[in-house]
């Protein structure tokens, strides 16, 4: 059986390579299929034995505005890369065990943000869009409804159990999604004194970039944009010294990087400001780094200069190289955070090219880890207003067009489509395909919105099994502690063996502690 199930792949395999992707012949056969499932079959036998490991290393991949949609559409562009018609293609993130449906929705919101998005599955609380690390009793924008209303992340509990800690992002590292892990802020732009209103910095509130440095002592491994937001208000940027765009914020004059160099020349701690320096690190001799790669968020990986800007799996690897050697093991926030800021553009071929760069990132982390003693989660915040159809023939191009013109106006349409958005653009009756192509929209916005459907949940390593069916977003992070003895999650670790089922006094929710 596996010598038949290998050599209908490998056929299949040899016919994808061969510059466009045919109709393969094994596929009319219903050996062919019959075969797959079975083998599908037996591997899900496998997981009636549950892995009930402690885990030691917890990491979250967050897609920003991954809903399913995208992840589809991602697993046909990255078999297309590799010359195959890519419907059948597995993502990384698609070899998990165990899959969940995330219900989306802010305390205030049908239609969620990435910053009450993030309170929920870094904090395990919903939370009012527009805010991170506070509950839904703070109300945006309202410095005085921040004190009393705190909230902490996985990633402080974590560090106050021992564990090393890591945020990686493509993003400014005081963006929405990575600010909830650290930060306790009423206003997700409010990235450094320079952003905030004069009332709030006189009441006491903090900017999201002092936040950083000063809420969680020491974290491990800070990687991502938003150099221009640790800086003095106008000067000038190591990178681009000439453009006042990037040049310092802070209206306090202080000099966050400065401060942290300082603060750890005791303990083996780098700043790193382009790829060279990064890559030149020998993780063994760091345990501690700030990598901020751009004054603002880091290009698209398509417009990367790979010369100058780490990629997401560069990051990645060298994050978790540094935090391993932590014998308690570690915590890793991932976040692709430009997939969502290619579908607010209508650019949908940015925004997959960014899921198939988190996938690969996704794989050089399975390499370099154990599903033995590390969880490893994959989700989305929010979905977006983005999709394809059209009745598309197997291995269509995922940037093509439909295989009819349109019956109303006779003009041929993408397969891709937005529900809103920036619209598109028609040169001589037809619609340009090019990295920053607008995919056609429905209703004309200057961007594109949010989604309000479920997103997946992918889960592998201890206790995976726990996330299953449709669970309220809040509820991941509470598994994930569970899963390795961390925060209120620690009862059922004195009284369980390897060999006994563990067992979970309820919760009693983070924020009545």
């Amino acid at each position: 059986m596996k010598l038949t199930f290998l050599l209908i792949i490998c056929s299949c395999l040899a016919w994808g390579g061969l510059g466009k992707p045919q109709f393969p012949d094994q596929e009319k056969d219903p050996l062919f299929w019959n075969t797959w499932a079975q083998h599908t079959l037996k591997n899900a036998l496998t997981l009636q034995k549950l892995n009930q490991n402690t885990a030691k290393n917890l990491i979250l991949f967050l897609g920003d505005g991954m809903g399913i949609p995208t992840v589809t559409a991602a697993r046909i562009l990255k078999g297309q890369l590799s010359g195959l018609s890519g419907e059948e293609t597995q993502l990384e993130m698609d070899k998990f065990p165990f899959v969940a449906l995330s219900k989306t929705y802010n305390t205030n919101a049908q239609v969620s943000d990435s910053a009450g998005t993030a309170t929920a599955y870094l904090c395990g609380v919903k939370a009012n869009e527009g805010t991170v690390g506070v509950s839904a009793a703070a109300v945006r924008s309202q410095c005085n409804t921040t004190q009393g209303n705190e909230v902490t992340s996985i990633l402080r509990w974590a560090k106050e159990a021992g564990k090393s800690v890591g945020i990686v992002t493509t993003t400014r590292v005081n963006h929405a999604t990575p600010s909830a892990a650290y930060a306790h802020c009423v206003d997700r732009d409010w990235f450094s004194d320079g952003e905030m209103p004069a009332e709030a910095v006189q009441a006491g509130c903090k900017d999201i970039a002092r936040q950083l440095f000063e809420n969680i002592p020491n974290i491990d491994v800070i990687m991502g944009g938003g150099r221009k937001y640790m800086f003095p208000k106008n000067q000038s940027d190591v990178e681009y010294p000439g453009e006042k765009k990037h040049f310092g914020t802070r209206k306090d004059g202080r000099n966050l990087v400065e401060e942290w160099t300082n603060r750890m020349k005791n303990k083996k701690a780098k700043y790193v400001w382009n790829k060279k320096e990064l890559l030149s690190l020998n993780p063994n001799n760091v345990d501690y780094i700030l990598g901020l790669f751009e004054p603002g968020d880091l290009p698209y990986n398509l417009e990367r200069n790979t010369e100058t800007d780490p990629s997401l799996t560069e990051m990645v690897e060298l994050a978790i190289k540094i935090l391993r050697k932590n014998p308690r093991g570690f915590y890793l926030l991932v976040e692709g955070g430009r997939i969502d800021h290619g579908h607010h553009e209508g650019k949908a071929k940015q925004a997959l090219h960014e899921a198939v760069e988190m996938d690969r990132a996704i794989g050089r982390a399975d390499l370099i880890t154990s599903i033995y003693d590390t969880m490893t989660v994959v989700t989305a915040d929010h979905s977006h207003m983005f999709n394809f159809g059209g009745y598309t023939p197997r291995g269509n191009t995922i940037f093509g067009l439909a295989p009819m013109l349109s019956d109303v106006d006779q003009k041929p349409f993408t397969a891709i489509l937005y529900g809103n958005g920036p619209g598109f653009k028609v040169i001589n009756g037809l619609r340009e395909n090019e990295n920053n192509y607008q995919a056609q929209s429905a209703v004309p916005l200057r961007m594109e919105t949010h989604g309000g459907e479920d997103v997946a949940v992918f889960a592998k390593g201890p206790m995976a099994h726990l996330l299953h069916g449709v669970h309220e977003q809040n509820y991941i992070p509470h598994v994930m502690a569970y899963a390795a003895c961390i925060g209120q999650n620690r009862d059922h670790c004195m009284s369980s063996s390897p060999s006994s089922p563990y067992t979970c006094n309820t919760p009693t929710p983070f924020f009545l502690l």
